[in-house]
């Protein structure tokens, strides 16, 4: 069966899959490989398996060759380079007067390419921007617009928790986080504390939200009316981590007790313990039964109409017959 090992470029990259051919690469093995844009070098993240014909039938790219010395001080050398070609181009881009924010420059393993990423608010014009770079690097030129998240994650930096970077350290790539997952959470909607470094919605906040959205199913909601051992009152908040409520009892004191402990009434007006409405697992008391009362006397069966027989001429539909009968001629008449 065919053979695929996962290689990544850069830190928390995307992995992709190459055909390791006869080599033995095990995790962390420094390879080159050529992708779409020359030669890079990369690290084995994915020790290699055997896939399905369907999965190789896409065709998958050979590994060059496992790196060398050689290949590790051309890569070193090249991260000096970068920072040179880095400075060059500000250079140039301000001699343009272009509204371009460079991120960053890098090289191919091979030099064959020279990349730079940059942030802009709209599309730019950088035509003489890149016939200007190629006559002064000798090299292929691209330029790449990015969004603010890739800018964060290429720049790396450490988050309001103190920690490094989601996005630079692990974050292969985002996922999508919308307004909805800080309210399930119970996170106070201030852009500020929300936000990270970038302006974006946190990636964090997707990590919880699933135990969150899960919890709320069996809890109570806000503003409802539950009974306690120490009466009846109504929900304030909710300690969704916990399972804990804060009740609001009807004199006006406040209670913290496990949702376990509390039962929810039912919404119609008779106020009381709802089996239907209670929460998975909580024990509602039975409403005890009301007496039966005297049995109220069969209600009379209505009697079945006679039959009349449809096929009997009536009376008057016979006299009606007669009279419109002619008279027969006799045979005197004739002539």
């Amino acid at each position: 069966m065919p053979r695929a090992v996962g290689v990544t470029f850069g830190e928390a990259g995307k992995v992709y899959y190459f055909d390791p051919g006869d080599l033995d690469l095990h995790e962390g093995d420094a390879v080159v490989a050529r992708t779409s844009r020359g030669l890079e070098l990369g690290q084995v993240v994915v020790e290699v398996h055997q896939i399905s014909e369907q999965e190789a039938s896409s065709g998958l790219k050979r590994i060059a060759r496992r790196a060398a010395d050689r290949d590790l001080e051309q890569d070193h050398q090249n991260r000096a380079r970068e920072r040179e070609a880095f400075h060059v181009c500000l250079d140039r881009i301000a001699s343009h007067g272009l509204p371009m924010k460079l991120v960053e420059a890098e090289y191919t393993l091979d030099r064959a390419r020279l990349m730079f990423a940059f942030t802009a608010e709209g599309r730019i014009d950088f035509r003489d921007l890149v016939r200007d770079l190629a006559s002064t690097f000798h090299t292929r030129i691209e330029l790449r617009q990015i969004g603010v998240r890739d800018e964060a994650k290429l720049i790396d930096g450490l988050g309001a928790c103190g920690r490094r970077l989601c996005c630079s350290s692990f974050l292969a790539q985002f996922e999508p986080v919308g307004i909805k997952m800080a309210k399930e959470q119970g996170l106070a909607l201030n852009p500020n504390k929300i936000s990270g470094i970038c302006g974006r919605l946190m990636c964090c906040l997707a990590y919880e939200y699933p135990f969150y959205h899960d919890a709320r199913q069996c809890l109570p909601k806000v503003g409802s009316q539950v009974v306690t051992a120490k009466g009846q009152g109504k929900i304030v908040d909710v300690n969704v981590p916990q399972g804990m409520l804060i009740i609001k009892l009807s004199e006006g004191a406040q209670m913290s007790v496990a949702a376990s402990e509390a039962r929810r009434l039912c919404q119609c007006p008779c106020d009381q313990p709802c089996v239907h409405n209670a929460r998975p697992g909580a024990a509602v008391e039975a409403q005890p039964e009301a007496p039966p009362g005297p049995e109220a006397p069969p209600a009379p069966q209505p009697q079945p109409a006679a039959k009349t027989d449809e096929s009997a001429p009536s009376p008057g539909r016979s006299s009606r017959r007669r009279r419109r009968r002619r008279p027969r001629r006799s045979s005197g008449d004739s002539g």
